[in-house]
């Protein structure tokens, strides 16, 4: 266990992280998310410790979950180091990427009992499969508090656990990916990490090949799950390139809808596309959340996955240089002022009960007077 400010007062708010032992890029984003909080609230970074037991036990103890009829695998240890809490918070906040990262909370005594409430944040989780994922109920129906990043999953989880929970989407470290108030030369003229739709990609390296473009794409497979040594400078290269790009290439959650039985959702890389004030190019969920988060005009231009229209599109945008800065300008400012992740975590905290610190308002404000140095965004 560790103060995030060694001496300093008191934390309110315990948080367990995998950081030390989950180290795949995708899990980045919401490690981030806890770094924010950190930054603005009293949050004690309970680092968890992976054993050798946890390696042999935890897929062992996943696969049996499919079959447990006795509800009671999902509330055993997966392997961690045991970890007693001895200090009292007003709140334990446990942030999963998914279901697999329930399981940590069982490394962790007394964590009902010395903390005020309890809230869990699970960014992914779809609706259809809450059936194939029942026996993981339990450790989830335990929490005083439950939060969902996906708005089309809210119905069903709420009915499958008996209690009311909550959307809050994602959001992101808009300090870290706006390129204001001294925007760096856009070098880059498409950039697409993650899932791609394989003809279009084919259709962005041929329009590079012919226009001597720079297309910037993850060229492993399976990138995804490829680890990094730090969560932190691995989100700093992203944002360095995203800020230097021109256009960002961006789809639903998945991309494929038969994955999630056509719940389509937000993915990170809008949140990301947004605030590097990079114009973004694909395709947009069609979902509420989308025309609530992303509202605003040309938030994204379509680009069919086929790829049929990648040359028409480009060079249209391409002849149109003031049209594309102001969709620059605009993204970036709402990103400023709708998606850091400090608007996220002030919901989260009201619906735990817990009000907003200072440094919260003064990130707000930085925010706020951020947006306002970018012309030409109205």
């Amino acid at each position: 266990m560790r103060n995030q400010q060694d001496g300093g007062p008191r934390p309110r708010i315990c948080m367990p992280t995998a950081r030390l032992f989950k180290r795949m890029v995708f899990q980045s984003a919401l490690y981030e998310a806890q770094d924010v909080l950190a930054e603005v609230d009293e949050v004690e970074l309970l680092d968890l410790v992976a054993t050798d037991r946890f390696r042999r036990f935890q897929p062992l103890q996943r696969k049996l979950l499919w079959h447990d009829v006795t509800d009671r695998l999902a509330l055993l240890n997966p392997g961690l180091a045991p970890v007693r809490l001895t200090e009292s918070y007003d709140a334990l906040i446990l942030v999963c990427q998914n279901w697999w990262d329930l399981l940590h909370l069982n490394a962790i005594s007394g964590w009902q009992s010395k903390c005020g409430t309890t809230l869990c944040y699970v960014d992914e989780l779809y609706a259809a499969d809450l059936a194939a994922y029942r026996h993981w109920l339990p450790a989830l129906a335990r929490f005083d508090h439950v939060v969902l990043g996906m708005r089309g999953s809210l119905a069903a989880v709420e009915r499958a656990i008996g209690k009311r929970c909550h959307y809050v989407p994602v959001g992101i470290d808009a300090l870290r990916f706006t390129p204001h108030p001294n925007p760096p030369p856009r070098v880059v003229d498409v950039y697409s990490i993650g899932r791609r739709w394989p003809r279009m990609h084919e259709s962005l390296l041929s329009y590079a090949s012919t226009t001597g473009s720079f297309y910037v794409f993850d060229a492993m497979v399976g990138v995804a799950d490829v680890s990094t040594t730090c969560h932190v400078e691995y989100r700093r290269a992203l944002a360095n390139v995203a800020k230097r790009s021109r256009h960002f290439v961006v789809g639903p959650a998945k991309l494929a809808v038969d994955e999630t039985c056509g719940q389509q959702e937000l993915g990170y890389r809008f949140f990301e596309g947004a605030a590097a004030g990079a114009v973004m190019i694909g395709q947009a969920p069609d979902c509420a959340a989308f025309k609530e988060l992303f509202g605003w005009p040309d938030s994204v231009v379509p680009l069919k996955p086929d790829g049929s229209d990648v040359v028409e599109t480009l060079e249209s945008l391409r002849a149109q240089p003031d049209r594309l800065e102001e969709m620059s300008r605009r993204n970036a400012r709402e990103a400023l002022l709708r998606h850091d992740w400090v608007y996220r975590w002030m919901q989260i905290l009201a619906i735990a009960g817990l009000e907003p610190t200072p440094r919260m308002s003064a990130r707000v404000d930085r925010l706020r007077a951020l947006a306002g140095l970018i012309p030409g965004a109205d």
